[in-house]
């Protein structure tokens, strides 16, 4: 942090190591070695991500947590406590406390027994869910309805337990389900001690947050579209740097000397991104509004923002269901050469009529031409060139794994029962892990700080 005696110029930066679970790790280690930073945050869950990590809760008490979170502190966490840069993440996923005993005892191999770690808890609210009479916002259908299949819910917490921690000392705070952007705006609120009501700054560092939590996206990542707009270096991408001033304008840049691009254009499209309705943007601590956001280069990979405002919260928080809905088969191979497309076809057709002829129960199919019309489908693919090479792609959703294998074993017999040139087969059959949503009122959800080195619990 910029250490003026002027509040008003005091300056905090935030660098963000992840974007997603399995994001690539070495861009954090450069972030902490050479971003100057005060806070190093990883976001890193998805909406199934949680629902994943109970069933792995549930086969084993101690885990649930992000799967890489031993290798990312092993890379970044002596550097961060050498340059007194605090980390906040969500890999605590459906365990918290289990993530925060994991990285002390990371921290006591790396000789820093003195490290505090903090867990926030107060997410999982299953046992709330299960005993309400709550409505699923996607179908209106009871919770209940769901019965056994469910086997998670969680609420969107915001920025409070994280300031709590944070005030509490905490070198490292580890969270389960928190809204993405409260990864950040919780060391801003700490750091200039913004109101809980001060809607228009709480907008701002929201929109601060929102530019950081898919980390490479913003410089450059997920933007590249070669002749069109270039980006050197993706194999080197830099991740984001935010420079905070006390008023919630912000500068967004990368290491110097890392690949990648800072522009207003990987701006604006990260601005974008998952965003509805620019005037209302939901979080559990503010509406933001990010109508009026003002995006302007100032430096080479240096964009300031501004001008994002609030609107008071609401009394709701959004918590998402995991629940087992279906298995999902799914095969594909490819036919190559002159008529690769007709083959491709064929196969198809063959496909679908064994799938009938065999009793195969299905809930819902799909037949593919991958590089035809997986994507965009056949009314916009009918005019596209042929193809030189086509892979023919079935999936299908079914009630039992058993259901779901028939579908790849069909495809796969094509290699001697199908037309000519057919290879590369590749069959698969899983459970699928879906999500719901419904609207918990906040007062409900009751949240807990874990201070891991003394054992402390506060509500």
């Amino acid at each position: 942090m910029n250490r003026t005696t002027d509040p008003s110029r005091r300056v905090v930066r935030i660098g963000a190591g992840a974007g997603y679970s399995g994001d690539r790790i070495e861009p954090a280690a450069e972030l902490a070695e050479k971003g100057d930073l005060d806070y190093l945050i990883f976001e890193c869950l998805a909406e199934r991500t949680i629902a994943i990590g109970q069933q792995a809760r549930l086969a084993d008490p101690d885990k649930g947590y992000d799967p890489l979170l031993a290798e990312r502190m092993h890379a970044v966490l002596k550097t961060c406590a050498q340059k007194g840069i605090r980390i906040v993440t969500n890999m605590g996923a459906a365990n918290p406390e289990a993530a925060a005993r994991r990285i002390r005892g990371i921290a006591r191999e790396l000789g820093l027994a003195s490290l505090k770690v903090a867990a926030v808890t107060g997410d999982d609210v299953l046992h709330i869910v299960r005993d309400g009479a709550f409505a699923i916002e996607d179908n209106g259908q009871p919770v209940a309805s769901l019965g056994e299949r469910l086997i998670s819910a969680n609420a969107y917490l915001g920025i409070a337990p994280i300031v709590e921690a944070l005030q509490a000392g905490a070198d490292v705070v580890v969270t389960g389900r928190v809204a993405d952007p409260a990864l950040v705006l919780a060391p801003l609120v700490h750091e200039f001690g913004w109101a809980e009501d001060d809607w228009d700054k709480l907008g701002q560092g929201t929109l601060v947050g929102h530019l950081l939590e898919c980390a490479g996206q913003v410089t450059g990542g997920y933007f590249a579209d070669p002749g069109k707009k270039d980006v050197a270096d993706l194999a080197r991408l830099g991740f984001p740097i935010g420079e905070v001033s006390a008023d919630g304008s912000a500068v967004i840049t990368k290491v110097p000397g890392s690949g990648g691009r800072v522009t207003a254009r990987t701006c604006k499209e990260q601005l974008l991104y998952e965003l509805h309705d620019p005037q209302r943007y939901f979080t559990p601590d503010v509406v933001a509004d990010f109508s009026q956001v003002q995006i302007t280069e100032v430096g080479p990979d240096r964009v300031a923002v501004s001008g994002g405002r609030g609107h008071p919260r609401t009394a709701t928080l959004k918590t998402t269901l995991g629940y087992r809905d279906s298995f999902i088969g799914e095969g594909q191979i490819s036919y190559a050469g002159p008529n690769a497309k007709a083959r491709a076809q064929l196969a198809l057709d063959i496909v679908r009529e064994r799938l009938q002829l065999t009793g195969v129960e299905t809930e819902e199919l799909r037949f593919d031409l991958i590089g035809v019309n997986a994507i965009c489908g056949a009314e916009m693919s009918q005019a596209a060139a042929e193809p030189f090479e086509v892979r023919a792609r079935v999936a299908g959703r079914t009630a039992s794994m058993g259901q779901a294998v028939r579908i790849g074993n069909e495809v796969e017999t094509l290699y001697t029962n199908g037309p000519a040139g057919g290879g590369g087969a590749t069959k698969s059959a899983r459970e699928v892990i879906a999500v719901l949503s419904l609207l918990l009122p906040r007062a409900l959800v009751k949240t807990f700080v874990h201070i891991e080195e003394s054992g402390h619990a506060a509500a």
